[in-house]
C-alpha cells in the first residue's frame, strides 16, 4: 500500500494532540511542518506496521527521502516528553472515558547480536525457543476501559551488573558445595538500576500525576509483582483494588500452622459461576476462595484459586482489598 497523503482521522488526531500541548504548555504545540510529519510517520506505521524510515520512503514512492525523515526525528525541536501524555489525554477525552483499569505487564524484545546504539539492551533468557538472546526487556503499563484498551506507558529494564555478576559466580560456587561463609556477599543494589516492580511504580505514579481526574477502578499484575511492597504502594497510590498472582508453593498461615496453597486449597471443593471474558463471551469457571495470613506479606490477603473449564491446575490470584466479593475479583 502507498501513502499519498495522511488519512483524514490521522490528520484530525494530531490535530487534537497539537491543541492539547498547546493548552497544557503554551508555545510547546506542533509547527505545521512538524503536523504534516507526523502524520505522514503515523500513516507509516499503519501501513507497513514498523517504525523504519527506509519503508516509510518506498511507501511514499520516492517522495519523502530516508534522509528527510530521519532529521525531522533527529533535529526537530518536537516536545517528545509530553507527546505519550498528551496522546492519552486526547484519547481521554475523545472517548469520554472518566475510568478504567490499569495493567502492569512486561515484555522482552529481541535484538540482533551487536546493538551499541540500543538503549538497556541486554543478555535475555529466549523464553520460546530456550538458550539466551539480546535484547530489550519492556515494563508497559496498559489502560483497559469498557471501549478502547491501549498503552499509557513505559520502562525499559536493566538488571544490575554487579548483581548480575555476583548470582552467577555465586550459582558456580554453589554447585561443588562451597559454603555461604566461603562465597562473596552480596552487593547492595545500585540505585540507578530499578527492579520492574520499581519501575511499574514509576510508571503508575507518573500516570496518577498526568491524569488525577481519571478514576482507576483495579490494577492488574502478573505474579512477578505479587509483592507485598508493590501491592501496598499501588494500593494506596489509587485507593483501589490491586489483583495478582501468587506461587502454588506460596506458604500461608491457617490455624495456626504454615501451609502452601496448593495443600490448602486441595482440602475444599470449588464452585463453577459464570463470569463475562471482556464483558461479553460467557464460561464457566472453578472457584474457591479464602481471605488468609500470606507468610511473605506479613498481612492478610485475599485468595482465590481460578481455574477455567480447559485448565488442569488452578492459578491462585491474590488481592489487596479484603471487603471485595470473590466473584467481583474474578471478573476483574
Amino acid at each position: 500500500m502507498f501513502i499519498k497523503t495522511p488519512l483524514p482521522f490521522v490528520q484530525e488526531f494530531v490535530a487534537e494532540l497539537h491543541e492539547a500541548l498547546e493548552k497544557y504548555q503554551p508555545g510547546a504545540g506542533l509547527s505545521r511542518l512538524q503536523r504534516y510529519w507526523l502524520s505522514f510517520c503515523l500513516m507509516g506505521i499503519l501501513v507497513s506496521n514498523a517504525v523504519c524510515w527506509a519503508q516509510f520512503e518506498r511507501a511514499s514512492l520516492g517522495h519523502y527521502s530516508l534522509a528527510a525523515l530521519s532529521w525531522m526525528f533527529r533535529k526537530s525541536k518536537i516536545p517528545w516528553e509530553f507527546l505519550l501524555q498528551m496522546s492519552v489525554r486526547v484519547m481521554l477525552g475523545k472517548y469520554g472515558i472518566t475510568h478504567s483499569s490499569l495493567v502492569i505487564d512486561d515484555s522482552d524484545k529481541k535484538r540482533c547480536k551487536v546493538t551499541k546504539r540500543l538503549f538497556n539492551a541486554h543478555k535475555l533468557k529466549d523464553k520460546v525457543g530456550g538458550g539466551y538472546i539480546n535484547g530489550q526487556s519492556i515494563v508497559l503499563l496498559r489502560l483497559i476501559t469498557p471501549r478502547i484498551t491501549f498503552p499509557v506507558g513505559f520502562a525499559l529494564y536493566m538488571p544490575d551488573p554487579a548483581l548480575t555478576a555476583w548470582n552467577k559466580e555465586n550459582t558456580r560456587l554453589k554447585k561443588p558445595g562451597v559454603p555461604p561463609k566461603h562465597r562473596p556477599p552480596k552487593p547492595a543494589r545500585n540505585s540507578q538500576y530499578l527492579t520492574k516492580q520499581a519501575l511499574a511504580l514509576v510508571l503508575l505514579e507518573a500516570f496518577k500525576r498526568d491524569h488525577p481526574a481519571l478514576e482507576v477502578k483495579m490494577v492488574l499484575a502478573d505474579a512477578l509483582y505479587a509483592t507485598n511492597e508493590f501491592m501496598e504502594q499501588a494500593a494506596q497510590l489509587f485507593s483501589t483494588q490491586v489483583i495478582s498472582q501468587l506461587r502454588q508453593n506460596q506458604n500461608v498461615r491457617f490455624r495456626n500452622r504454615l501451609i502452601n496453597l496448593e495443600k490448602y486449597f486441595s482440602q475444599y471443593p470449588g464452585v463453577p459461576p459464570t463470569v463475562k471474558i471482556r464483558g461479553d463471551a460467557e464460561v464457566t469457571v472453578m472457584v474457591n476462595s479464602a481471605r488468609l495470613y500470606v507468610d511473605a506479606h506479613h498481612q492478610k490477603r485475599f485468595v482465590i484459586a481460578l481455574k477455567d473449564e480447559d485448565e488442569t491446575n488452578y492459578r491462585d490470584i491474590v488481592a489487596s482489598d479484603l471487603s471485595w466479593r470473590t466473584l467481583d475479583i474474578v471478573q476483574g
